[in-house]
């Protein structure tokens, strides 16, 4: 899978997911840090990557509908986070890509737990 971590990701949460067999890319190696929510989910449709990020902004699927996008994944810390915490959430993230495809869904990732989010057809 083709994932882009947002500026509050670092380079052992991109390690974690290297080593799982995906390609990493990352806002900070890419220049991409301080740019608005709007700019960098419209880079990640441009390179078919799927964002991966803290910011709970990109969970609102009526401000960033996840069908428009190879995915959305938000990694929900819990109060008081340690490092361990981040990377276990990163875990939990690279054993759900490799059962499923995030591709146009938005993930909420919780200590052992993906929530998903799939728009419903209408009919």
């Amino acid at each position: 899978m083709r994932l882009k971590l947002d500026e509050n990701l670092g380079e052992s949460i991109a390690r974690i997911l290297r080593d799982a067999g995906h390609d990493v890319e990352t806002v900070f190696s890419q220049n991409l840090c301080s740019s608005s929510d709007h700019e960098l989910i419209q880079v990640c449709k441009k390179e078919a990557r799927c964002l991966v990020s803290l910011d709970m902004d990109f969970a609102n699927p009526l401000r960033f509908p996840p069908s428009q996008y190879r995915g959305i994944v938000v990694l929900r810390l819990p109060a008081r986070a340690t490092l361990d915490d981040l990377k276990q959430l990163a875990a939990t993230l690279a054993q759900g890509l490799q059962q499923y495809s995030v591709d146009g869904e938005l993930w909420i990732v919780q200590k052992d737990r993906i929530r998903v989010y799939q728009k419903r057809e209408q009919g």
